[in-house]
C-alpha cells in the first residue's frame, strides 16, 4: 500500500506543467539585451534587466534593490565596452554566484581617438553586430541550460532571419537620402556603429557616454556642421535632456528630426519596445526628417522656399496699382 502510494505521489510530481518548476533566473544589464534574451529564451526562463526602460545606462546609480536582484541571479549578460562602469562593484557587493556572459565577444570595437583604452559600447546599433550578440546569448543560454538547447537554437535562427533582413532593409532606407544630407546630429555619440555600416556621418554634443561636460567648442562645431552642409534637422534621445539639442536647433532655424533610442528600448506604449522594433523605427525617422526639405525650428517653411509665394503677391500688388491709375485718369 505504501508503495502504491509513493508510485502515485512520483507520478503526480512529474504531470506538474512546467510553469510550476522555479525557472532560471537571467539579468541583463540593460533592456536592449533584455529584449533579446527574451526572444531566445522563449519562456524558459526568467529575464530581468538592472537598468529600467528609459534609464541611462552610463550614468546610472545601483540599487539596494539590484544587488538583491544579481545575487539571485543565474546568468548575467553584460555588455562590456566600458558600458556598464558600475557592475563590477555591483557584482562584488552581492556576493553572486551567477555566470557572467560579455555578449560582445567577438565584436571589433571602435575605438576612441582621444582616450586610450576607451571603446565606444554601443556596437548593436549595427545589425550585423545584434547577429553576434544574439549568438553569445544562446552560447550562453545553452550552456545554463542545456536541456532545451533545441528551444534556443530554433528561436537564435529565426531572430537572425529577421536581423539579416532588417539589416538589409536599414541599408536601402539610408541609401535614398541624398548624400550630401547623410548627416546624423544627436546628442551623444551613440551612432557610430550605425553610421560606419550604413553610410551616415556622425556629429554629436557629447561623446560615448552621457556622463561628461558640454565643450563651447562642441556647439561652435556642430553650428558650422549645420550651417556649411546645410543640415535639415537634429535628432534627440529618449534617454537624454533635450534642452541642448532645441537651443541648437532654434540658433540654426532647423527643426528638430524625431526622438531617437540608443541606450534603451521603449516601453510597451512607444514604437520601440523591442531592439528590432528601435533600429527599424530609428532608420525610418532618421528618413523622413534628413530627405525633407529644410524647416525652420517652428516648423515654418525657409523664406527662401516661399519666393514663389512672394512674387504672387507682388504681381498682384502691382497689377492693382495699375488698375487704380487707370481709373484715376
Amino acid at each position: 500500500m505504501h508503495r502504491y502510494f509513493f508510485l502515485l505521489a512520483v507520478l503526480l510530481v512529474a504531470a506538474l506543467p512546467a510553469s510550476a518548476q522555479p525557472k532560471l533566473k537571467v539579468v541583463a544589464t540593460a533592456s536592449i539585451f533584455a529584449d533579446m534574451a527574451t526572444v531566445i529564451a522563449g519562456g524558459q526562463v526568467e529575464v530581468q534587466t538592472i537598468v529600467p526602460i528609459g534609464g541611462d545606462p552610463h550614468i546610472y546609480d545601483p540599487t539596494p534593490r539590484d544587488a538583491q536582484l544579481i545575487a539571485g541571479a543565474d546568468l548575467i549578460l553584460r555588455n562590456g565596452l566600458t558600458f556598464e562602469g558600475w557592475l563590477n562593484e555591483l557584482i562584488e557587493n552581492s556576493g553572486t554566484g551567477a555566470r557572467i556572459a560579455t555578449i560582445t565577444e567577438g565584436i571589433t570595437p571602435i575605438t576612441s581617438q582621444q582616450y586610450k583604452n576607451s571603446s565606444d559600447p554601443h556596437a548593436w546599433m549595427d545589425a550585423t553586430n545584434g547577429l553576434t550578440y544574439i549568438r553569445n546569448i544562446t552560447n550562453a543560454l545553452i550552456e545554463l541550460d542545456p536541456q532545451h538547447q533545441d528551444i534556443y537554437t530554433f528561436n537564435h535562427d529565426l531572430y537572425r532571419q529577421q536581423l539579416l533582413d532588417l539589416d538589409r532593409y536599414i541599408r536601402e532606407q539610408i541609401a535614398s537620402i541624398p548624400e550630401q544630407r547623410r548627416i546624423l546630429i544627436t546628442s551623444h555619440d551613440a551612432f557610430q556603429y550605425y553610421g560606419r555600416q550604413y553610410g551616415l556621418r556622425l556629429e554629436s554634443i557629447l561623446g560615448t557616454s552621457t556622463d561628461a561636460d558640454v565643450q563651447t567648442s562642441d556647439i561652435i562645431r556642430l553650428n558650422k556642421v549645420i550651417q556649411e552642409n546645410q543640415v535639415p534637422a537634429v535628432f534627440i534621445e529618449s534617454t537624454i535632456n533635450p534642452k541642448l539639442l532645441q537651443q541648437l536647433a532654434s540658433d540654426n532655424q532647423i527643426g528638430i528630426g524625431g526622438k531617437l533610442y540608443s541606450d534603451s528600448i521603449g516601453d510597451a506604449d512607444s514604437p520601440a519596445p523591442t531592439y528590432y522594433d528601435m533600429l527599424r523605427y530609428n532608420t525610418e525617422t532618421i528618413v523622413t526628417a534628413l530627405k525633407a526639405e529644410p524647416r525652420t525650428a517652428s516648423g515654418e517653411e525657409p523664406a527662401q522656399a516661399n519666393y514663389w509665394l512672394w512674387g504672387a503677391i507682388g504681381l498682384l500688388l502691382i497689377g492693382g496699382f495699375v488698375f487704380v491709375i487707370r481709373k484715376l485718369s
